[in-house]
């Protein structure tokens, strides 16, 4: 028998398709959605690929973020709701409401779902970005206490997004929530392992730089997290009688300076490797290509800055032991080679 019936939204997704994995090894029944069912086939393939158990036990349903269709039957006696789902794309953007609107929306409509079907818990994937933007460049160790300043400096639409989407869940389920609990995650820039030949969030930036795609790094930290440990801190918040109402930030270790990822890439796969970027640029070059490239701009802020974060209350209350950061660099790079989507 099934440990529980659990609801993953997007199950295309990077960290969906990880909690999907984790939750049909560990024994429960999955349902997950898709904007489509038209692409169940693809995404039974790669979970298949990515070495997927107990596959009987995974089922499809169609819901988007942006309607309201088929949310109730996406719902239906459901124990549990990971809520994943949600536009990613960090930099720059021509509208912000094209991110802030269906990541705050769309999360009320799975809430208000969820809720009407008497689901217990609602674990909803935030993120580091509804937290650290925004504020003053000190050595402040950013805490599950802290919020991004929404119009502060270099907060960029998805940082938007994401804060708003928190927030307004906050307040439904204080307010419209019912006996319901919601508990949030808040993952640093998540790495890892590729599922399928689909790149998502900051495994991008690994391939840039197996694909040489800079002429050399930026002075910019990246606090790192690999998808595996972001899917198994998911699954322990579902069922922990003590987390529900709680923020979780989830990160590991040191921001990693761009410069020494490249590093680690080179002396882990050689010739994979050989366009890897050797040199780091000044802050005045970054500057000046600002002027002319809205990319760049967007890093501007961060230049020279090392976010310092703290996990302790996810390793104090969820028990949350993640792989140090190089683990997630390397998985994300070695599966990329294999893939060939990069190194080539």
């Amino acid at each position: 028998m099934p440990r529980g019936r659990v609801l993953v939204t997007g199950g295309s997704g990077f960290i969906a398709g990880h909690c999907i994995l984790q939750l049909l090894e560990a024994g429960y029944e999955v349902r997950t959605t898709l904007r489509s069912l038209t692409g169940e086939a693809n995404v039974r393939s790669v979970l298949g690929e990515a070495g997927m158990v107990n596959g009987q036990n995974l089922a499809f349903t169609e819901a988007d973020l942006t309607g309201d269709a088929g949310w109730a039957e996406a719902t239906a006696g459901i124990e549990y709701v990971l809520h994943v789902a949600s536009p990613v794309q960090p930099g720059h953007v021509a509208d912000e409401n094209d991110l802030i609107v269906p990541a705050r929306e769309g999360t009320l409509r799975v809430l208000r779902a969820a809720r009407d079907a008497g689901v217990t818990r609602v674990v909803l994937t935030s993120a580091f970005h509804a937290v650290s933007w925004g504020h003053p460049h000190d050595d402040h160790v950013f805490t599950e206490r802290d919020w991004t300043i929404v119009d502060g400096s270099g907060v960029d639409a998805y940082g938007k997004s994401k804060t708003l989407a928190e927030r307004s869940a906050w307040e439904f389920v204080q307010t419209s929530g019912g006996r319901m609990e919601l508990t949030t995650m808040l993952p640093v820039a998540v790495m890892g392992p590729v599922l399928g030949h689909k790149l998502s969030g900051s495994n991008h930036l690994i391939q840039r730089i197996l694909n040489g795609d800079m002429p050399g790094f930026p002075h910019l930290f990246f606090p790192i997290v690999d998808v595996r440990d972001v899917a198994k801190a998911h699954i322990l918040a579902m069922t922990n009688p003590a987390v529900g109402g709680e923020r979780f930030l989830l990160s590991n270790g040191p921001a990693v300076e761009m410069k020494d990822i490249g590093a680690l890439i080179r002396s882990r796969f050689g010739p994979a490797a050989k366009k890897v970027p050797r040199r780091t640029l000044p802050d005045v070059v970054v500057r000046v290509g600002a002027l002319f490239n809205p990319e760049l701009k967007s890093l501007v802020p961060e230049l020279g800055y090392r976010k310092n974060s703290s996990n302790e209350k996810a390793r104090k209350i969820l028990g949350w032991a993640p792989r140090d950061p190089e683990d997630a660099i390397v998985a994300a790079a070695e599966s990329m080679i294999d893939k060939g989507l990069a190194g080539a």
